[in-house]
């Protein structure tokens, strides 16, 4: 959720600089973008509930790590384009701690009850997935590098609750540096 509300505000901006200083909207050229596609699909499957339910709990860690593995080789080809160091820096946070945590994404109860105050803290059950997500809910004792989990929550006033991690933000963060890019060409006259 965190990265949608980082490609709106990103793409926003982008556009309303372009049209302000009078610039074109240019991408350089990616190398492997195919890997995006190869790597995002698989997680996606298994995050949809009509997919997810034929893929086997087992085989999510397998396919959360390949996945960001994919994704990491993608960034790591592409560099020299803005905002990849920081969108790098976010994939290696989140795929550190979710290979620390068994291939899961650890989110806590105190989390998700601060998500959703009016179910108690037990409602959530320690040890299971969190929905159809990568999310797996385990107590703070049983979470390697809990900083680096999906501990984050926004304002109670916010009006759309969800947790994300440390990775997260720089994720968005470079999403947001690459869409600026985008628009720092002038046109020529």
């Amino acid at each position: 959720m965190i990265l949608l509300l980082a490609v709106v505000i990103g793409l926003a901006a982008t556009l309303l600089r372009a049209q302000l200083k009078h610039r074109t909207l240019k991408l350089d050229k990616l190398r492997w973008e195919w890997l995006v596609f190869i790597s995002v699909l698989p997680q996606i499957f298994f995050q949809i509930p009509l997919t997810g339910r034929l893929i086997p709990e087992n085989f999510i860690p397998y396919i959360q790590i390949t996945s960001m593995l994919g994704l990491l080789v993608f960034v790591s080809a592409n560099l020299s384009v803005p905002g990849f160091w920081v969108l790098g820096l976010g994939l290696l946070t989140n795929f550190f701690v979710i290979a620390a945590n068994g291939g899961w994404m650890p989110i806590h109860q105190q989390t998700l009850h601060a998500l959703v105050p009016a179910l108690p803290l037990d409602h959530w059950e320690n040890g299971t997935r969190l929905g159809f997500t990568k999310d797996l809910i385990l107590p703070a004792a049983k979470t390697n590098f809990i900083l680096l989990s999906d501990v984050i929550t926004l304002p109670p006033w916010f009006p759309y609750k969800f947790a994300f991690s440390l990775g997260d933000i720089f994720i968005s963060t470079g999403t947001v540096i690459l869409l600026w890019s985008l628009s720092e060409k002038e046109i020529s006259k």
